[in-house]
């Protein structure tokens, strides 16, 4: 069908591209470079291994310097443990199965270490990522032949046609159902919505709305209704982290499948892991592992070079190890099967949908939290497993990231979220009332972005820092010199703009210092749309006196990292200042939507509306800003100083 094969032409574009830059960062570079840019862990120590299924060898790995460095190693990568001393040949692949600080497991594909693993100098590579392209791959094509040999109308089918535009969703007219008292009037109209419907319902969140909350109520009421299990989906880690709390609060049975991005002890006892530790049976794979373990020990100790004896004897005791792992497997599986039974639900990533633990089931409901950052082809993994689906998000925040500009250009950032919502107006419902945002704050977003439909809940509508403190200012660099730098690699930065930034942080916080104990000081972000400003941020947050006192409060950061985030005060430096008007990616109006709506009591925009004026919805933010006694001049703080 031209839809899935439009979706997987562009999928291959994309894993081409994706493909394209990782060689590109990775071929020719340096150990240390590698590890820079988050690609590697060197040194490491091995800690330990043991057996794993299919006669695998999980070995656990620590990283013993460089722990301040961040990194892209997650549950389900691919890497591989590499020596120093000859990277090319002394490699072994496999497959990561936990993350968590500085530890990490990796599944390898083969049953013993070689010898090179014991000489030291070794460090592991987090290798191209061709298991999520796969998996979206086969969903897509899965979906074709679906709909292309339907005998019958399933209700997957029907929920295919919906989501691919041949028919319109369907709801239960009437459904009486009980509303949850603690929901506001556009938390029960989504509420009610997700119930009724048929094949699809949207809700759309706006920042501070509390989608979560409608979400986790609803599926206890699915749960009510007909006790079956829900999967429930995100695209990021930190995400399903959060559902998955939420959940369990509720006293849902809630399963959660992969590895979380946060290693709490509460995370821990929800996943896969951490009940199988629990459950009764876990005893005797422990005693049926050791054993195992001790016949590979004493298999190694006899060396490939010796006698017939000898190596038949090293044989008979691997394959008793492999016979008593395959006992281990028998007796994993009926623990596995056993908490999966119990789940209420199941919480996972869109490709962690897929892991090989929960892959044959089926569920009547499936949600996809965060819908609005999520690739289309992803989202088709848990699609594949559902009658219904909820769809929930904001399409006017950070859209998903796409690697090739041509399959960027040709819809690959379209979202099923925002194709959905064009499509089906009737099965959406805006979540109205906002609980963040001095309604100063949230007013050019609500104008911009959602229609002027949202409002802000009486218990945040007026809240400020202190009394007569204004909770907006947009203040102008134009004519003050702060040019900007284009750094190498492409970034861009404007120290004079940072460091003027840190002269109005220095006269709020002793504003502030009189008026709050240091326990309860406002929290503060810091962003800055581009790499370079933040890491200069960064730098003169580590050298300004005036917050060391309050360093545990503030953060500065990339807009992205703030995604789901609040602070009581938001700084935002526009970066930007040219006589050309350029402004690069700033033109991208959602990121700059997630950064104005961070902030829940005083938002600081500093730039240049000079530069920024080019664009209309800056001018317009600017002109906002006058209208609201929200414009300062910098020459003001200038002349104070």
């Amino acid at each position: 069908m031209d839809y899935f094969k439009k979706l997987l032409d562009l999928l291959k574009i994309e894993r081409d591209e994706d493909r394209k830059s990782y060689r590109k960062q990775t071929e020719t570079s340096s150990v240390p470079a590698r590890r820079a840019a988050g690609l590697s862990w060197y040194p490491i120590i091995i800690k330990g291994s043991e057996m794993s299924r299919g006669d695998y060898l999980t070995v656990e790995i620590e990283r013993t310097s460089h722990l301040e460095v961040p990194h892209q190693f997650r549950f389900g990568a691919s890497a591989a443990i590499f020596s120093n001393h000859d990277p090319v040949n002394d490699r072994l692949e496999g497959t990561i199965t936990y993350q968590g600080g500085s530890r990490m497991k990796i599944t390898l594909r083969t049953d013993e270490l070689p010898e090179w693993s014991g000489d030291g100098k070794l460090g592991v590579d987090l290798l191209f990522d061709d298991n999520s392209y796969d998996e979206m791959q086969n969903a897509l094509r899965q979906a074709s032949a679906i709909l292309e040999k339907q005998k019958q109308k399933t209700e997957l089918v029907r929920l295919i046609e919906v989501l691919t535009g041949q028919r319109s969703p369907t709801f239960q007219p009437g459904l009486a159902i009980e509303q949850p008292p603690s929901l506001n009037a556009s938390q029960q109209a989504a509420f009610h919505k997700i119930l009724s419907a048929n094949e699809l319902s949207i809700v759309h969140g706006p920042p501070g709305t509390g989608k979560t909350t409608t979400l986790v109520q609803a599926i206890k009421a699915m749960i009510r209704q007909d006790s079956r299990q829900i999967l429930v989906v995100a695209p990021s880690n930190a995400a399903v982290d959060l559902l998955s709390e939420r959940l369990s609060d509720e006293g849902l049975n809630t399963l959660r499948v992969g590895n979380p991005a946060r290693v709490s002890e509460r995370l821990m006892s929800l996943t896969l892991d951490g009940k199988m530790a629990e459950h009764p049976a876990t005893k005797e794979i422990r005693r049926l592992k050791k054993q195992a373990g001790e016949f590979r020990d004493m298999a190694h100790k006899y060396k490939r070079n010796f006698g017939k004896a000898e190596r038949d004897q090293r044989k008979a005791l691997f394959d008793e190890a492999r016979s008593i792992m395959k006992s281990v497997e028998h007796t994993e599986q009926y623990i596995i099967d056993d908490l999966l039974a119990k789940a209420q639900v199941i919480t996972a990533t869109l490709v962690g949908a897929n892991h090989y633990t929960i892959r044959p089931l089926k569920f009547r409901t499936v949600v996809i939290d965060e819908a609005g950052q999520a690739l289309e082809p992803g989202c088709w993994i848990p699609i594949l497993k559902a009658e219904k689906l909820v769809l929930a998000g904001d399409h006017f925040q950070l859209p998903p990231t796409v690697k090739s500009d041509e399959a960027a250009r040709n819809g690959l950032g379209i979202t099923l979220l925002e194709k959905c919502v064009s499509l089906y107006p009737e099965a959406v419902v805006l979540l109205e009332e906002q609980y963040r945002m001095n309604e100063l704050i949230m007013g050019y977003s609500a104008a911009r972005f959602y229609e002027d439909r949202l409002r802000a809940h009486r218990s945040v509508a007026h809240h400020v820092l202190f009394p007569g403190d204004l909770p907006l200012e947009f203040i102008d660099t134009a004519g003050c010199g702060f040019e900007e730098k284009q750094e190498e690699g492409g970034s861009t930065s404007n120290p004079e703009e940072a460091a003027f930034l840190f002269k109005h942080l220095a006269q709020l916080v002793t504003d502030l210092k009189d008026r709050y104990a240091a326990d309860d000081f406002p929290t503060i972000g810091i962003i800055s749309p581009y790499r370079q400003q933040v890491f200069l941020l960064k730098e003169l947050l580590l050298n300004s006196p005036p917050s060391a006192p309050y360093r545990d409060k503030i953060a500065a950061n990339t807009i992205d990292s703030f995604q789901g985030q609040e602070r009581d005060i938001i700084y935002i430096s526009m970066t930007r200042s040219n006589t050309e008007e350029r402004i690069g990616f700033l033109s991208d109006i959602r990121r700059m939507n997630v950064a104005m709506t961070r902030a829940r009591k005083k938002l600081v925009v500093i730039g240049d509306s000079a530069t920024l004026s080019g664009l209309p919805f800056y001018a317009d933010f600017i002109q906002y800003a006058e209208q609201k006694n929200a414009y300062r001049s910098a020459w003001e703080f200038m002349d104070a100083g």
